[in-house]
């Protein structure tokens, strides 16, 4: 064991700066080399997003000390290069020692002359979006580890736009967290002192208020939700997280009446009993919803993550009576498609609207967007990257934006919020559910549709785990393959057009012309093939992995399967996988 390591641990096992429940927790382990190795061997890192990682005693743990750091370098970073005066709202969900990370951000913070708008329960992501726009602040912290399994908690950071991080606050943001390396640079003060200071402001129903006063102006249609409000049977879990609230409102005020939480997963349990995964994207999660959706013969079934960005659809096909499952890509295109049809058609779309996407969406999202005449933009994978776009359109007087989505389950209608939404995308659907059960459809029926209309868009992902020092080299050894000797084929698709984030190089192989590709320099490679197919090929900043995205669109939804395999397959041979 390196001696740093052993430094590091005897370092917190008897400084009086750390209570005695970490003492004893580490002197659980002493005798476990490899756990101690685990938990010392590196600080666990702050990477664009915040901190995220297992909760327990050490520098690569989440916890109360780690926290407080991270923090110190937040409220540096703010009095150098921000407004302190405007202050810092922070929220938390369902998750083990959410609370009490949250508040020791909250003290830090306020230690630092900076106040701490505190939210005095759970609340979700897009709610603390609104929340620090809400008080004008200039940064935020949702505390959450998203859909991770409950061992994880983790720190996202969003600036005064409310939108998460980017260029050039990220990395400003991460190296003034690491400049903080010890634990005596790291202010704090009681919770009594930072009140009694007007440094630490609780927030709770004047906020949740003003939320749903938000969202429900995205509304098009109240008097289809009112006609077929009796009609309409809705299953949701919030997956004992922080959706229960704010969707349980929503969808009461706006007049459903028949709606259904699933018991088991209504209340928070930071241990997602009933779960083995609380992700949307994980079939298995749905088997409670789904149990019931079919004891109260419900038309849609929706599921939120923990911390209420991510929403997984379920509805019925009429044909079968199942249930069937909606891709990301799927849910949001349902949404985007019913907005912009349905603004278009009774005036209501602004001037100059804007439809944004990531480049590994569905490019069903760039033909429906061409259909209403809307202003198309792509960006990098990351929604904090189309939260960026609505603050540039608003600058610039440019663009108003209209919705955004990305394939990992998470989209925007309206400006009200920077993060995923959905409580917002889970009031759309219901509506759209209304709007589509008055002509005899469900929303599945209506997705066929649009496939019928626009083409049948297919994507799915491949990711390859390559761990260690050994795994690092091959991923490297990977993108530089595929970067120096781009492949002019996969199977039976062409390269049109070849992408270099990392060299901010765009290559037309149709007629022999470059150009820059407009976005941030990053490692992502991205085909677009012909027969509007696409690869895009990126490395994972977080975990040991590289993934692949892959998009096809054929003439029916099972040549859409076939065409889909065969494009996955045509990429392993050219990787060698």
């Amino acid at each position: 064991m390196e001696a740093r390591v052993m430094e590091q641990f005897n370092y917190w096992l008897n400084d009086p700066y750390f209570d005695d429940a970490t003492k004893q927790e580490l002197l659980a382990i002493r005798n476990d080399e490899k756990e101690v190795e685990d938990r010392f061997y590196q600080d666990l890192t702050f990477g664009t997003g915040g901190l995220r990682g297992v909760i327990g005693a050490g520098t690569n743990r989440m916890n109360i000390y780690v926290v407080r750091k991270a923090t110190q370098g937040l409220a540096n970073y703010i009095i150098r290069n921000g407004d302190p005066k405007k202050g810092v709202a922070i929220s938390y969900d369902s998750r083990r020692m959410s609370p009490e990370f949250a508040k020791e951000t909250a003290l830090c913070l306020a230690a630092n002359g900076i106040r701490a708008y505190l939210s005095d329960t759970l609340r979700p992501v897009p709610e603390e979006s609104f929340a620090l726009r809400y008080f004008h602040c200039q940064a935020g912290v949702e505390i959450t580890a998203s859909h991770n399994p409950p061992e994880y908690n983790g720190y996202k950071v969003y600036w005064e736009d409310g939108a998460q991080v980017t260029p050039p606050h990220d990395t400003g943001i991460i190296a003034d967290v690491l400049a903080v390396t010890n634990f005596d640079a790291v202010k704090t003060m009681s919770e009594e002192e930072a009140k009694k200071a007007g440094l630490l402001v609780y927030f709770g129903r004047e906020v949740d208020d003003a939320y749903m006063a938000a969202i429900k102006k995205q509304i098009i249609h109240p008097e289809v939700i009112r006609e077929m409000a009796d009609d309409i049977r809705i299953v949701y879990t919030p997956f004992h997280g922080a959706g229960l609230v704010p969707v349980e409102r929503v969808l009461k005020e706006l007049g459903f009446r028949h709606v259904y939480i699933v018991p088991e997963q209504k209340d928070p349990d930071p241990n997602f009993t009933t779960l083995a995964y609380p992700n949307p994207e994980d079939p298995k999660a749905f088997t409670l919803a789904l149990k019931l959706a079919r004891e109260v013969d419900a038309d849609i079934v929706l599921a939120t993550d923990p911390d209420a960005d991510r929403l997984g659809v379920y509805a019925k096909d009429t044909k079968t009576g199942e249930y069937m499952a909606f891709t990301g890509n799927m849910s949001g295109m349902l949404i985007g498609e019913y907005i912009l049809r349905e603004r278009t058609k009774n005036h209501t779309m602004p001037e100059n609207p804007a439809f944004v996407t990531t480049i590994v969406t569905t490019n069903l999202a760039r033909a429906v967007a061409a259909k209403y005449g809307l202003h198309y933009v792509e960006t990098l994978t990351g929604f904090k990257y189309i939260g960026e776009q609505i603050r540039l359109f608003e600058e610039n007087h440019s663009y108003n934006y209209v919705f955004g989505l990305e394939e990992s389950y998470g989209c925007l209608a309206g400006t009200h919020s920077r993060d995923k939404d959905a409580p917002v995308a889970v009031m759309m659907l219901c509506e759209a559910a209304a709007f589509y059960k008055k002509q005899g459809l469900t929303l599945w029926d209506q997705m066929l549709n649009i496939y019928k209309e626009y083409g049948y868009y297919k994507e799915t992902q491949i990711s390859l785990t390559m761990k260690g020092i050994e795994g690092a080299a091959e991923i490297e050894a990977m993108m530089d393959g595929l970067r120096k000797n781009p492949p002019m084929q996969f199977g039976d698709w062409k390269v049109e057009e070849f992408r270099d984030y990392e060299k901010d190089v765009v290559k037309d192989f149709r007629d022999g012309s470059t150009h820059e590709t407009g976005l941030p320099k990053s490692n992502v490679l991205y085909f677009a093939l012909d027969k509007d197919a696409w690869i895009c090929a990126r490395p994972s900043g977080t975990e040991p992995k590289i993934k692949f995205y892959i998009g096809v669109k054929s003439d029916s939804l099972a040549h859409a399967e076939e065409d889909n395999k065969k494009l996955s397959d045509a990429l392993r041979a050219v990787i060698g996988q």
